[in-house]
């Protein structure tokens, strides 16, 4: 394996077509990116910036072939004539990117307080769980490596997860893992494990939704792998030639259902039936993605009936659960309780105004007392947001904005500033926002009410929304704005629904404001 020193590159096998231009060929997708010589990077925001412009630097110097091949919004590269795979990437784009931006800003385990659940395929087996990496009996460098990716004991699904996967014989498992719980190094380790450098060709099968994420599991196998420098990983992802007939000699292929499907069975370039460990990640946004399904079931019927089958998912409606058990025979199981979410430490308030002006001056009266501690303010529209970030702004607040229509990449990036206090206030859309824990938040204020796509109140988003201010026992503050008949009718379902009171906080009244902040 390449040391992690080196930037960020695709792991892409030499393309040997007689009207190939030389494509860069490295087996490493490694974790940092120097910023050019000579750039000013003087901190998390700037190395942020930097490293995203070498990436897409590294990207633009893959030369793709013969057909006009362009990556889309999603990198994910898509012939430009493929109008209607097109159209399904775009449809995803709010899951997968969540995941990808949830993996790009967790720089550490989440502490987890979620109860474990296993269920066991066998249930009079005995139901092991560790709590130290030696107790595995893992290879040397195995364990070398977890340690140099600051892993000091396991984390709550690793306790669980890796003896049933380490297991011998291996064991098949469908596992509930949200992001930051540790489950791709779970995973990386079982695949590493099972691996025999000696026999050149792919023993280990991981499927990605699209391409980053491909590329973000890529970065856990080099940093893991660092101490075991014979074993090679290839990348299974759309620009990736290869001459017909050519037998890949990696021993770890990471890719997207559709190309992956392309080189076991149309190209030959995998033999599927020496796959020994095939790892689905990200169920729930693979089966958003039209396609993706199939051709995971496809590919998994190649396989031989020794193989391990490993599949994760962060949510398991109805939809994930049959996919998976088609998928994944005779499984143990692990799920994780929902933690119970109250409105009991939080104190809620609604401010009566008539339009959006009136809203923004009760804010702009508020914005003293909440800046004490940090703040998210919720907006409807990406339009709203963006009009609310430069009005603040304009008032000269210092006030953070998460949009859109910015790259997963700059998202990251303000989301650590924010974290890092850099910015007290962060103003956000709902879907945004969806899945991003920042602890530090005591203050929600809702400009706009969470409403679903029918225009009803949308009760979980609120909870869980104004939910992450009370967190750890802290007392949390939630103020909503409310602006017509309809969004009282709005605030008052929600009341009713958790059957909590929701006070009326007068904002030209100075005595209040400061009342609610004690």
């Amino acid at each position: 394996m390449t040391s992690p020193s080196v930037g960020l590159e695709l792991g892409l096998l030499r393309s040997q077509g007689p009207h190939d231009r030389a494509a860069p060929v490295r087996e490493s997708a490694s974790t940092s990116v120097s910023p050019a010589p000579g750039t000013m990077a003087t901190d998390s925001w700037a190395l942020a910036v930097d490293e995203q412009e070498a990436a897409a630097e590294s990207l633009s110097n893959l030369h793709l072939k013969e057909e006009k091949i362009k990556p889309d919004a999603n990198g994910a590269v898509v012939k430009t004539n493929a109008n209607a795979e097109k159209a399904d990437e775009e449809e995803k784009e709010d899951r997968a990117a969540q995941s990808l931006l949830n993996k790009l800003i967790r720089s550490n385990l989440v502490d987890n307080t979620n109860q474990v659940e296993v269920l066991q395929r066998d249930p009079n087996s005995p139901l092991y769980s560790v709590k130290s990496f030696e107790e595995l009996r893992l290879k040397p460098q195995l364990l070398q490596g977890v340690y140099a990716m600051g892993f000091n004991r396991p984390s709550k699904i690793q306790e669980n997860a890796l003896p049933l996967m380490l297991a011998e014989p291996p064991q098949n498992l469908i596992a509930q893992s949200q992001s930051g719980t540790g489950k791709t190094a779970a995973f990386v380790l079982a695949m590493l494990s099972q691996v025999e450098p000696a026999n050149r060709y792919p023993q280990c099968l991981c499927l990605s939704p699209t391409y980053e994420l491909a590329l973000q599991t890529g970065k856990v196998i080099e940093q893991m792998g660092k101490f075991y420098p014979e074993l090679k990983l290839a990348y299974a992802v759309r620009g990736n030639k290869l001459e017909r007939g050519q037998k890949i000699s990696e021993h770890i292929v990471i890719g997207t259902p559709g190309t992956v499907l392309d080189w076991c069975a149309k190209l030959k370039f995998i033999d599927p039936k020496k796959i020994k460990v095939f790892v689905l990640d990200e169920a729930d946004v693979m089966i958003a993605t039209q396609g993706h399904q199939d051709q995971s079931i496809r590919i998994q019927r190649m396989l031989p009936r020794n193989c391990q089958m490993l599949l994760f998912s962060a949510t398991f409606e109805d939809s994930v659960w049959k996919f998976a058990q088609k998928v994944v025979p005779d499984p143990n199981i692990i799920k994780l309780k929902r933690e119970e979410e109250t409105l009991d430490t939080i104190k809620q308030y609604y401010v009566l105004c008539n339009n959006r002006d009136e809203k923004f001056q009760a804010l702009c009266n508020l914005y003293g007392a909440i800046t004490i501690a940090q703040a998210m303010i919720f907006c409807h529209t990406r339009k709203t947001a963006s009009w609310l970030a430069a009005e603040l702004s304009k008032e000269g607040h210092q006030v953070a904005l998460l949009s859109g229509e910015m790259m997963v990449e700059q998202r990251a990036a303000v989301i650590e500033r924010f974290r890092e206090g850099k910015e007290k206030v962060l103003v956000t859309t709902n879907v945004c926002a969806r899945g991003i824990d920042v602890e530090q938040v005591s203050v929600v204020i809702n400009f706009d009410l969470p409403v679903d796509k029918d225009g009803n109140p949308d009760n979980e988003t609120y909870l869980h929304r104004i939910g992450r201010t009370g967190r750890f026992g802290k007392r949390g503050l939630a103020v909503n704005m409310v602006d017509s008949k309809h969004s009282m009718n709005i605030l008052n379902r929600i009341q009713e629904h958790f059957n909590k009171k929701i006070e009326r906080l007068d904002t030209d009244d100075l005595d209040e404001i400061e009342k609610i902040t004690n």
